[in-house]
């Protein structure tokens, strides 16, 4: 089958099986912060953006892609640096194998609400999974980052 979508800005048209799931295809594509961690849904290792919302690239068919903008965290280098400092310096990176679906959740509840409660953040960060941190030093850092765009 034939697709056509916008991947990080960039249109691109590719064939690909009726069976290949998103997360193959943007791998394929270069994208390796798009990581594989459960196949099941469960961990958010692999969320990407599509049309500006998160989702799970291991449990979606590329073809559904056809026609989207979607986007990984290669394509929102500008917009997750300054953030990613701020989960650095609270410890909440200390494997970094969470840190881009964490990065693409953020991004993605920031552009919702820019000003979100705590209990906001949880409720976004709840499908992620990270087996590190405990998940204190992320929502300290997500604070924080808050905090220095209001300053």
């Amino acid at each position: 089958m034939e697709i056509k979508l916008k991947l990080n800005g960039r249109s691109i048209t590719a064939s690909v099986e009726a069976d290949t799931v998103l997360l193959d295809f943007l791998r394929q594509k270069g994208c390796l912060s798009v990581k594989r961690g459960c196949d099941t849904s469960n961990c958010g290792l692999c969320t990407v953006l599509m049309d500006g919302r998160p989702i799970l690239s291991c449990s979606t068919l590329a073809v559904r892609a056809n026609g989207h903008e979607i986007c990984t965290l290669e394509g929102l280098q500008e917009e997750a640096a300054d953030f990613v400092g701020f989960i650095a310096d609270q410890g909440a990176d200390q494997c970094g194998f969470c840190n881009p679906g964490l990065v693409m959740n953020t991004i993605a509840l920031l552009r919702e609400d820019p000003d979100p409660t705590d209990d906001k953040i949880r409720a976004y960060l709840a499908g992620n999974l990270c087996r590190c941190s405990g998940y204190d030093g992320q929502l300290r850092g997500i604070r924080n980052y808050l905090d220095s765009r209001k300053a």
